[in-house]
């Protein structure tokens, strides 16, 4: 077991919100704090950007918790030591349904995992932990969702950590099962939020479409999108309650 607090994330006691939106891109981290007040760095250590705002009055912070379940949770765990207590990821999906188009988001009700998914393995040898966002975080994220007037859809996603070994097959054979889109982080973020007792949520935006195979689109040509996903979030973070 690590002592002695965050390795990674170097921000000091009272620097990170109670409410954080955490991303996979550093370039997201940039994004999404353009649209915060009184906005500073609080860690650039290990490749881990986080910055502290205000959004309408309710302190939130941008952290970005790098690529795949271990990375991820790392940065999950050290959010939580320095004070967070609700976390949403703001991150990107591969499409599994046919009609899906790159720039649609995608509110999670669940993620799939295999048994030896990385860090949840660990964390849980030989158990499938409930993998769900909290139903308050959810329902505020929807809520919001249908104000915007932002087209989503919800549904199950999948987790996986080898990035290139998603294949057509891969992707048709996780479709059958009901998942509509694939990513890499939401398992690890449900289940060590879970485990840990803080609350968690997710909204994605659809990179391309794996079963098309389209090109993955980078992050300045999903801004648009990331605008939309980010203010969703920040209006359900302003009503949701911490604990």
């Amino acid at each position: 077991m690590v002592m002695g607090g965050p390795y990674h994330i170097l921000a000091k006691p009272g620097e990170v919100a109670e409410r954080v939106i955490a991303v996979g891109d550093p370039a997201r981290v940039e994004q999404v704090s353009k649209l915060l007040e009184n906005v500073k760095p609080v860690n650039i250590h290990r490749g881990f950007p986080v910055y502290s705002g205000e959004y309408e009055g309710v302190r939130v912070s941008v952290a970005c918790h790098g690529i795949g379940g271990p990375s991820s949770a790392i940065a999950f765990e050290e959010l939580r030591m320095l004070g967070a207590k609700l976390i949403v990821r703001l991150g990107t999906a591969g499409g599994l349904l046919p009609d899906m188009e790159p720039g649609e988001l995608v509110i999670p009700d669940a993620a799939a995992s295999f048994s030896t998914y990385g860090a949840l393995a660990t964390y849980a040898p030989g158990v499938h932990l409930p993998l769900a966002p909290n139903y308050d975080v959810l329902e505020a994220i929807i809520q919001e969702a249908r104000r915007s007037g932002v087209g989503f859809r919800i549904g199950a996603v999948v987790s996986n950590d080898a990035f290139y070994a998603e294949s057509h097959e891969f992707a048709e054979e996780w479709a059958k099962r009901g998942v509509i889109a694939i990513e890499m982080e939401c398992a690890a973020l449900f289940g060590i939020s879970r485990i840990r007792g803080i609350k968690s949520g997710a909204v994605l935006i659809l990179s391309n479409n794996v079963v098309k195979e389209t090109p993955i689109l980078t992050a300045d040509k999903l801004e648009d999108s990331v605008r939309k996903a980010a203010k969703i979030i920040l209006e359900a973070l302003k009503r949701l309650e911490v604990k």
